[in-house]
């Protein structure tokens, strides 16, 4: 009797673990050399430039899984390989739990992390059960309206960075989201595809090139940023360029979605983005094993949440919605809004008052969060058959605020995503006491512009060298009055491999010399010094 009862045991663990989400970390990149050697292979032109401008170097997180481990865990039968992340090495999967614990006994696997932590206790079991689905692309409550859009952006004084012609030209914002349809057909967005604005996108959901499909909830979102129709929405940002991702599949609730935000945030990265809006927040799923619990937003706990956090250490800035759960028996921010350098945007009314249904900080290790505020109620924005509508969410104020600071890096283009970070926040009305519900309240970028500008001595750019990467020869030029001034040249392992000194403000270097690969550089006068990075083709 105690084998019969111990086989149906077996049986029914099985049936309920059929199928389970879990993350592969991988312990090792063979293929390093072959990148730092040849980085256009695995970043664009584009996005080594915005690494150099911020003095990022390159590390193992840029490079890409080796395709042999992916292959060894795809032969599993039962395996599903879901999502892959190069900056955390690891792949999404799902299947039998068994099977999914039998791959540690590759030599390649660090560990085995199931989405249900339950699992990742030996020898606990635990129930899953399936709960009517919550929509975490926020609740929209739209209503026809020709209003104007001018009070959002005139909140944050944005119309100012707009008569300075600071209206995001150069920048370009990738936005992560459920679907963009009407996109590529209506009126709204007839100035980003004639000035061929969009660059591009992906349906990471269904693996297919159509990403003018999905939910209308990323058309709303575009076109609070990018949006055109003259006497009725104009964008934050008009002029930036897009790359438009489906990351979120609205018919369920699975921690397969965070993969698929590392993977397009990685995507991103390698295009060159500078900003990445995303205005969805994970904390319930379907399966309530895989749900968190508030004492996990902590920013380096859930995979989505680390994700953004490398995003951010790659030279990016990161906006993203607080959520709507602020007047709900769980008032707080989600997934990735707890992540350490995002910036968080919670909703208010156009008369500046928190929307109730913004959610609150702080994070549970007790930071500040949301980090700013922007228009969240009646927000003027475009559904998918190009009607000028108003919606209400954190999911517009985040796009809001994403299309200012675009504007703002335009005209500061030499500063770090950091130092614009810090910009942003200084600037906002509630800077000096900031509160769990509001932040640090909404900025003002006529102010941190000014505050940017009147900084601009202590930042000056003494160096420049250029074309960098090269094949060869770099120009370099000294802005400042000196009286002798050397560039040195070091390999990555701080050998000193080449030196030149230069007397006139303008005048090139021969890297012909040295072999392929990245060099740091030192420039020295009698006033000043600064060091960066230079890719040798």
């Amino acid at each position: 009797m105690k084998k019969l009862c111990l086989s149906f045991f077996l049986l029914l663990t099985t049936i309920v673990f059929s199928q389970q989400d879990a993350w592969i970390y991988f312990n090792a990149k063979p293929n390093s050399q072959f990148y730092f050697d040849s980085p256009l292979e695995m970043l664009s032109q584009r996005a080594l430039d915005r690494r150099l401008n911020q003095n990022i170097g390159l590390d193992t997180k840029d490079i890409p899984i080796d395709l042999s481990y992916i292959r060894h865990v795809k032969s599993v039968d039962g395996i599903t390989v879901m999502a892959q992340s190069k900056w955390l090495n690891a792949i999404h999967v799902r299947g039998n739990p068994v099977l999914i614990n039998s791959l540690k006994s590759f030599p390649f696997v660090d560990k085995v992390e199931f989405a249900d932590a339950s699992l990742n206790q030996a020898g606990k079991i635990a129930k899953t059960f399936k709960i009517k689905k919550e929509d975490k692309i926020q609740d929209i409550e739209i209503s026809y309206t020709y209003g104007s859009s001018e009070n959002q952006l005139q909140m944050l004084n944005g119309r100012y960075l707009h008569q300075q012609n600071y209206t995001g030209s150069g920048k370009i914002i990738a936005v992560l989201d459920a679907g963009f349809p009407g996109v590529n057909t209506t009126e709204p967005f007839k100035k980003l595809r004639d000035n061929n604005q969009i660059l591009g996108g992906y349906d990471f959901v269904r693996r297919n090139a159509d990403f003018y499909a999905g939910d209308q909830h990323g058309t709303m979102v575009l076109s609070s940023m990018g949006g055109y129709k003259e006497n009725a929405l104009i964008g934050t940002a008009p002029e930036s360029s897009y790359y438009l991702f489906i990351t979120e599949d609205n018919s369920s609730e699975n921690p397969v979605e965070e993969s698929l935000w590392v993977e397009a945030a990685e995507k991103a990265d390698s295009l060159g983005v500078d900003v990445i809006n995303t205005s969805l927040g994970y904390f319930d799923y379907d399966n309530t094993a895989y749900s968190y619990t508030y004492n996990q937003m902590n920013g380096t706990t859930a995979f989505m949440s680390r994700g953004a956090e490398i995003a951010f250490s790659r030279g990016m800035i990161v906006v993203v919605s607080a959520g709507n759960e602020g007047a709900t028996a769980n008032p707080h921010i989600a997934v990735p809004a707890d992540a350490r350098s995002v910036i968080t945007v919670g909703a208010v009314s156009p008369t500046k008052i928190k929307a109730s249904f913004s959610s609150i900080g702080p994070s549970f290790d007790g930071r500040i969060k949301p980090d700013v505020m922007a228009q969240g109620v009646a927000t003027v924005v475009s559904d998918q058959f190009g009607n000028i509508v108003t919606a209400n969410g954190s999911s517009f104020s985040s796009p809001i605020m994403a299309g200012m600071i675009a504007c703002l890096w335009q005209a500061f283009p030499d500063k770090t995503n950091r130092e614009l970070r810090d910009l942003i926040v200084q600037s906002a009305d509630k800077y000096n006491e900031p509160n769990t519900s509001y932040g640090y309240g909404i900025p003002d970028f006529s102010l941190a512009l000014a505050n940017g500008v009147s900084g601009n001595s202590l930042t000056k750019k003494y160096f420049t060298a250029y074309p960098n990467p090269t094949d060869n020869l770099i120009s370099v030029y000294f802005p400042e009055i000196f009286n002798e001034g050397k560039v040195i040249i070091y390999s990555l392992l701080g050998k000193k491999v080449l030196e030149k000194s230069f007397t006139s403000p303008l005048g090139s270097i021969s890297l012909e010399a040295l072999g392929s690969g990245i060099y740091i550089y030192k420039i020295e006068t009698d006033a000043f010094s600064k060091s960066g990075k230079i890719i040798k083709n």
